[in-house]
């Protein structure tokens, strides 16, 4: 018959959230820049457009998801979902090579300043060296160390939930905590989403814990800018993933995975894992080798 299907592709139906979603970003934009520019109200617009923008992500990923359980999800289209998340994270990566360019020229050709009490001062004649002179640095082999083993090991609960899912592993009702939790006896995919979450949230305090007691504030030199510009936006991605493995969790408990179709998880983990990869590079580059020979704080 004329227009029968006869291919593997799913056919969207007309949906109105890409333009939706389009104007909920512009509001966004608009009331970030009224905020910095401390135009009256600008506070308002930025929480309605960070509102709007939640809302159209939490209607149109509900909309995929009820694709998925209606079978549009066929394998050849859950290929090119994969293809999608593979760009995406290609492209986050590039978005971290920027911070590391900044951080590998600021340090590789340093501006010859001191930095005395706090006040950042450009001396013409003195040698050039990083990190600025007189700045006490983060000692990278105490909170920043445990944070990488905290990561490290969010790396393995994530990947011992995908290889539960995988093999269709789950149990029958187990008393004490994870009994409480509604966890099974051998449930992997539960325990690990749990373990993962729980890892991610004590990462991130840890990481705020640490901002609140580092050495020195945002901007007062290219050294604390690059710093937190990297570190912070790499916080942002766990908070993030976290959100992300969170809602994974809820749709564990709901039964939405199965062994064959399971892209929601896939790339929560798959995204967790390049959250993983980047602290690491962090970890060597900044912490310690871009503190090499530094004064320690504390």
């Amino acid at each position: 018959m004329a227009g029968a299907k006869n291919h593997d592709y799913h056919i969207l139906p007309p949906s109105a959230w890409p333009l939706l979603s389009s104007a909920a970003v512009m509001l966004l934009a608009v009331g970030g820049l009224m905020y910095m520019h401390d135009a009256a109200g600008g506070v308002w617009v930025l929480l309605g457009g960070l509102a709007a923008v939640l809302f159209m992500m939490y209607c149109w990923w509900a909309d995929v998801v009820r694709e998925a359980h209606a079978g549009d999800h066929t394998p050849v289209v859950q290929l090119h979902m994969r293809y999608g998340m593979i760009l995406f994270i290609a492209s986050e990566v590039m978005f971290f090579v920027g911070w590391f360019w900044a951080w590998f020229n600021y340090s590789l050709f340093p501006v010859p300043v001191e930095v005395t009490e706090g006040v950042v001062e450009v001396v013409a004649d003195a040698v050039a060296q990083w990190p600025p002179r007189g700045l006490e640095v983060i000692n990278a082999f105490e909170l920043p160390l445990l944070n990488t083993f905290i990561l490290l090991l969010s790396g393995t609960t994530i990947t011992w939930a995908h290889h539960g899912l995988i093999h269709n592993e789950r149990g029958g009702a187990k008393k004490g905590l994870w009994g409480a939790l509604g966890v099974g006896q051998n449930d992997s995919v539960l325990k690990g989403l749990w373990l993962t979450v729980a890892l991610g949230v004590i990462f991130s305090t840890i990481q705020a814990y640490e901002y609140m007691h580092a050495p020195f504030p945002f901007g007062e030199s290219n050294y604390s800018s690059a710093f937190y510009m990297a570190t912070g936006f790499h916080g942002f991605h766990v908070l993030v993933g976290t959100i992300f493995l969170i809602v994974n969790l809820v749709r564990a408990y709901k039964g939405h995975f199965t062994p064959r179709q399971h892209f929601g998880f896939e790339s929560a983990a798959w995204y967790w894992h390049f959250v993983d990869v980047v602290w690491l590079f962090l970890f060597v580059v900044i912490y310690v080798w871009g503190g090499w020979g530094a004064p320690v704080h504390g």
